[in-house]
């Protein structure tokens, strides 16, 4: 995996020179070398969208039985439980019971816990308020965005129906010990506990403002199962690494693996070609949120972000994304000029001699 040097600052000017557009092109995402410049670039678009407003953080889960579908069927399942989740907050939002009000949000899909293990969630960044039939802004109780188990409930609901569905098209596929799902009947079966238990829907407390919104984003939008610095030993075959342990106030503990094992836990996060696990939802959806955004910032009254000057070249836009340049001489110090393209060598001709045997 590249480890920022040489062979990445390249591939990183190759693409810088293609524009922003391509900066997720240059890394490899379940790298934990690879997402730096990516997160940088995705930070620097998200800046101009925040709100003046409180932010929440809304967590859709799903139990171990309906994970356990998922690990089999990664890109319906987590596509499944994005909708779902999204609209949940969409349709609750918009009840005059609750905030009567259209809400956006930006959902980052997490497939893991601190061992590896396996477990699907959607971490949801949600502005606390939203634009009303009127036009205006429509912001939500101090302290308060929606009712957790109304979300909850309903958020079933949406899912396993969702699910249903895609196992009456034949759409799910199943091996090992779920083979016998195959059949609508096991199914059926297996499904129905999962109608009478609570699904997991929490909202922590709202963010202090812009500053902390993208300091949490910037720690958690291009994260992998895990990081580089977590990583204790790899000896005799078994890694060791550290892990935090919730069920123990927050305890830093070390665990080993079999190397074999490690491999397995780490490759069930490897999401399927082309998945994206960063959506935008509502008034942040691509299509509107130019659009939104200006409705809410005049019912607002603030003015529109002033637009960042774009960076001369490709050696000024990583400079600005990382704060490093890469025009700079490792050695001296000296700035380094470019001197042009190199001459592509002249391929040598073959002479075609031709031998008579007659």
């Amino acid at each position: 995996m590249p480890d920022g040097g040489a062979r990445w600052a390249c591939r990183a000017v190759r693409g810088l020179r293609r524009g922003s557009r391509l900066v997720q092109q240059l890394s490899q995402r379940h790298c934990p070398n690879c997402q730096g410049l990516a997160r940088a670039q995705w930070l620097v678009d998200r800046r101009a969208e925040l709100l003046p407003v409180p932010y929440f953080h809304v967590v859709f889960t799903v139990p171990a039985p309906i994970a356990a579908i998922a690990l089999q069927n990664k890109a319906l399942v987590y596509d499944i439980l994005f909708k779902a989740a999204s609209e949940t907050i969409r349709v609750i939002g918009a009840d005059p019971r609750h905030l009567g009000a259209e809400t956006g949000m930006i959902a980052i899909l997490h497939t893991w816990g601190q061992t590896l293990t396996h477990h699907p969630h959607v971490l949801c960044i949600v502005p606390g308020g939203g634009l009303g039939p009127d036009g205006g802004w429509v912001a939500c109780r101090p302290g308060f965005f929606l009712p957790v188990h109304v979300l909850s409930r309903f958020y079933r609901r949406l899912f396993l129906e969702r699910l249903t569905a895609a196992s009456d098209a034949g759409d799910l596929t199943f091996f090992g010990d779920l083979s016998a799902l195959r059949e609508p009947a096991a199914f059926a079966r297996y499904l129905a506990p999962s109608y009478d238990i609570e699904w997991v829907v929490y909202a922590k407390r709202p963010f202090g403002g812009a500053r902390q919104v993208l300091e949490y984003l910037g720690r958690y939008t291009h994260r992998v199962a895990i990081a580089n610095g977590r990583l204790l030993a790899c000896d005799d075959g078994a890694v060791r690494f550290r892990w935090k342990d919730y069920r123990a106030s927050n305890k830093s503990k070390a665990m080993t693996l079999d190397a074999g094992e490690f491999m397995r836990r780490f490759l069930m996060h490897v999401l399927p070609k082309g998945f994206r696990r960063i959506r935008h939802f509502g008034f942040l959806a691509n299509a509107r949120r130019a659009q939104k955004l200006a409705k809410i910032r005049a019912a607002l009254d603030i003015a529109e972000p002033p637009l960042g000057a774009e960076p001369a070249d490709y050696r000024e836009r990583y400079a600005t994304l990382t704060g490093k340049r890469i025009d700079i001489c490792p050695c001296c110090g000296g700035r380094m000029v470019d001197l042009g393209p190199l001459p592509r060598p002249s391929k040598p001709r073959h002479s075609t001699q031709r031998c008579d045997t007659s």
